[in-house]
């Protein structure tokens, strides 16, 4: 039995990547110090270790003999970033400094990572590709490009994969956090208030990856065969306006209106992805439209209670 370690475990993405693993009939062992996670997240049938990976320390008390580690732990908001930048590098960077040396000691077989397209920044009008040049503008993005780097220079020792994953939503998102997630901040919104706040310009644009790709992706990445270091754009390919977006949104129900105020620091105007990679290498042809993703999140939203 493969014994995987899944860190930010109590965490949307991380949560949903555990559960899956573990239904491969894997040993999960999964990792969070609940500082953003919720405790409720956490799938039932896997070993739970409630840790803080910026303590060296607490990192060297981890099990041994874990084949992969799949690290989805860390600050995940652009905005938040710039409240503290010291401690969006600890939980970014230094977190994986410290799981890149627990991986080396324990002679993991390789580590999945989750980058972010913030580390590309301001990108011309076309689907970006891999190879383009990185300029973050935020400090979040310039703390997952930081670790990006560090698992190029570890990858001989052990093999990694950068998910650099676009804006995901979906069930599942914590929808009292209205300073991370674009799609999960408006639908939160318009099922409590019926109103969406728009920061910024409607005419930006995003690449939007419904949660069920993304881990399916997380899946594939883990039995990929490499030697060198990947980065791969996990993504759909398609330029959604925020405007297509929120009338996505109000097409769930008529009452819902918008309106704009300010912007974002550190915003990006426009991204989507080439994702070439991710078809070629993960074997993901076929992603959720955004359509039927919306008015599946929306549907969900609606018998919350948050």
């Amino acid at each position: 039995m493969k014994k995987i370690l899944v860190t930010g475990v109590a965490g949307f993405i991380g949560s949903k990547v555990a559960k899956k693993i573990s239904e491969t009939g894997c040993h999960v062992i999964g990792v969070d110090d609940l500082s953003t996670g919720l405790s409720k997240n956490i799938p039932t049938n896997i070993e739970f270790i409630q840790l803080d990976l910026t303590d060296k320390k607490s990192v060297q008390q981890l099990p041994t003999g874990c084949d992969k580690i799949l690290h989805l732990a860390g600050q995940s908001s652009g905005e938040i970033s710039f409240d503290n930048p010291v401690l969006d590098l600890e939980k970014n960077t230094i977190s994986t400094l410290n799981l890149i040396k627990y991986g080396i000691l324990n002679k993991s077989e390789k580590m999945v990572y989750a980058s972010s397209m913030s580390v590309y920044g301001a990108v011309e009008d076309k689907a970006v590709s891999e190879t383009v040049q990185c300029s973050p503008l935020s400090c979040y993005g310039v703390g997952k490009l930081a670790s990006e780097e560090y698992l190029k220079i570890y990858n001989k020792q052990l093999p990694a994969i950068a998910m650099r994953m676009f804006n995901v939503y979906g069930p599942g998102q914590d929808m009292n956090n209205l300073r991370q997630g674009m799609v999960s901040v408006f639908i939160a919104q318009a099922v409590k208030n019926k109103k969406i706040e728009i920061k910024g310009s409607l005419d930006r644009f995003r690449d939007f990856v419904f949660i069920d790709d993304v881990v399916n992706s997380w899946l594939k990445a883990a039995e990929v065969n490499h030697s060198e270091f990947l980065k791969i754009n996990i993504a759909t390919g398609v330029k959604t306006t925020l405007h297509k977006l929120v009338q996505l949104i109000i097409k769930q129900d008529p009452e819902i209106s918008f309106y704009i105020n300010g912007t974002t620091p550190g915003d990006q105007s426009g991204i989507y992805a080439n994702y070439d990679l991710m078809k070629n290498i993960l074997k993901i042809e076929k992603t959720e439209s955004i359509e039927s993703g919306i008015a599946k999140f929306y549907n969900w939203a609606k018998m919350e209670k948050f």
